[in-house]
């Protein structure tokens, strides 16, 4: 009879063929049963730079052989897929910047048009200068009670699909980096109706479709393709998303040899066996016991949640109805966003203070913070979150003052010449004053949540310069600019 492997307390690895693989493999290495003659170089010795590599087993020559004989990567795939309802799928060791691009890469031709949420990741972005797709713009509502974005407008999409007939697909975020969610269904009804697919970047919320306390994940809603990371909300190593599409192959819009190319494009021909196997697994758990468990998750933001809006000022992001004063609002009920601006207190300066207490935080500017918490937290951890965060603010008190939306989520703008062609374009470095109204060379965001204000093609306002500016005085991380300081900037020649 197997003894169990510790290594996997609920007993997965009968599900999940990378991670019995990855048990396997570390198992023979810890006895001395395998002598590798193969990358990587370590070998798995611990003498020579420490503990840093122990886990560290590759795809090929590892988890299966450099021939690939047993296909445990195909078949977790094909595990993958089907959890998700879908045809098709590939695990990424890149996260969801690797995946984004994939799915970029396998929509129209270049200089083909593409209707793109203006707030989501710079990954995005690049990809269409991979792809040489021009940008078409939708905006997300403003919330004006609280300065986040809301959901992407159906009747935009719809107008920007009108307005360019020659548009290859939709790409929109859902949940958005603060989890308010759009109407998907409505999204790829539109999309649809147009011909095209609807590409979602699902980053933050691989646990949709799951739990009933959740939304159905966006193909379950209509979409065609869905990007989720793996590391962000499951247990999984850091690097470890999916890319999963409904394709030709099942009645869908998107090629599966396109998604194949595109996805092979920019992938490593050195995966790291660990964040597949981690992948694998997390989706064994979502499959087997994911109604539990995110079901644990949604009570434990929901109780954080409720604890926090008891502060005087402080305000969390939830639900509205639609006969809401403020308006309707839908919101990931397994995200907490915590609203700082009625207590007077400055992010950073409570961010510092949890930080000095060994808590990070996903997020924090002047008036928004977002801890992450995911189903490896409890009852004690969400406790002493909300207890530190609480405290902190207390300490950091002072008048109350209306939030300030992110130049991340506001700043408008306009595009000149592709991203493609900016980014290949010969280009000069000026004083920033000297660039409003030049042809943007680079991509600047706030980071986090990494969304551009300005993006290569795009014209250099004054609006979106003081914006940055802002947001570098108030002590904010400027990132991808080659000044951080923002006192250069690089445009088109």
């Amino acid at each position: 009879m197997n003894t169990p492997d510790p290594r996997d307390p609920r007993g997965y690895a009968a599900d999940a063929p990378l991670l019995e693989a990855w048990l396997r493999f570390t198992g023979d290495v810890r006895d001395g049963r395998t002598m590798p003659f193969s990358i990587p170089g370590h070998k798995h010795r611990t003498d020579l730079v420490g503990d840093v590599v122990v886990g560290d087993v590759p795809m090929l020559a590892g988890l299966d052989t450099m021939k690939q004989d047993h296909a445990l990567l195909a078949t977790a795939e094909a595990r993958a897929a089907e959890a998700w309802g879908v045809d098709w799928c590939r695990l990424s060791v890149g996260g969801s910047t690797h995946a984004n691009q994939a799915s970029i890469l396998a929509l129209g031709h270049p200089g083909q048009s593409v209707v793109v949420s203006r707030t989501l990741h710079r990954s995005v972005l690049l990809g269409l200068v991979f792809a040489g797709l021009r940008p078409v713009w939708v905006h997300p509502e403003i919330d004006a009670a609280t300065g986040l974005p809301g959901g992407v407008p159906v009747a935009a999409v719809e107008a920007a699909l009108r307005a360019h007939p020659d548009a290859c697909g939709v790409l929109i975020g859902d949940p958005a980096y603060v989890g308010t969610l759009s109407r998907i269904e409505d999204l790829a009804a539109a999309a649809h109706s147009s011909g095209v697919p609807l590409v979602v970047d699902a980053a933050w919320a691989a646990y949709f479709g799951f739990s009933p306390k959740v939304p159905a994940h966006a193909l379950a809603r209509g979409a065609d393709a869905l990007i989720t990371s793996a590391h962000k909300t499951l247990p999984a190593w850091s690097q470890s998303a999916f890319l999963l599409a409904r394709t030709s192959r099942s009645g869908g819009l998107l090629d599966p040899d396109r998604l194949e190319r595109g996805f092979e494009a920019s992938a490593t021909t050195s995966a790291a066996g660990a964040i597949l196997a981690s992948a694998d697994a997390s989706r064994a758990l979502l499959q087997r016991d994911g109604a539990a468990l995110v079901g644990r998750l949604v009570d434990l933001v929901a109780s954080a949640r409720e604890q926090l809006a008891a502060v005087d000022g402080l305000e969390v992001l939830v639900d509205r109805p639609a006969d809401h004063p403020q308006g309707p609002l839908a919101v990931d009920p397994a995200k907490l966003v915590v609203l700082l601006a009625g207590t007077g207190a400055h992010g950073h300066a409570v961010e510092a203070e949890l930080l000095a207490e060994g808590m990070t935080l996903e997020m924090a500017d002047r008036d928004i913070l977002v801890p992450i918490i995911t189903l490896a937290d409890d009852e004690t951890t969400v406790r002493r979150l909300v207890t530190s965060l609480a405290a902190a603010i207390e300490r950091h008190r002072g008048e109350a003052r209306r939030i300030a939306t992110s130049p991340a989520w506001s700043v408008r703008s306009e595009t000149a010449i592709s991203p493609r062609d900016a980014f290949f374009a010969p280009h000069e470095t000026v004083r920033a004053d000297a660039s409003i109204g030049r042809v943007c060379a680079e991509l600047i965001a706030p980071y986090p949540p990494g969304v551009p204000v300005l993006a290569p093609g795009e014209i250099v306002t004054a609006e979106a310069l003081d914006a940055l500016r802002a947001t570098r005085a108030d002590g904010g991380r400027i990132a991808y600019a080659a000044d951080a300081t923002l006192a250069t900037l690089q445009v088109v020649a």
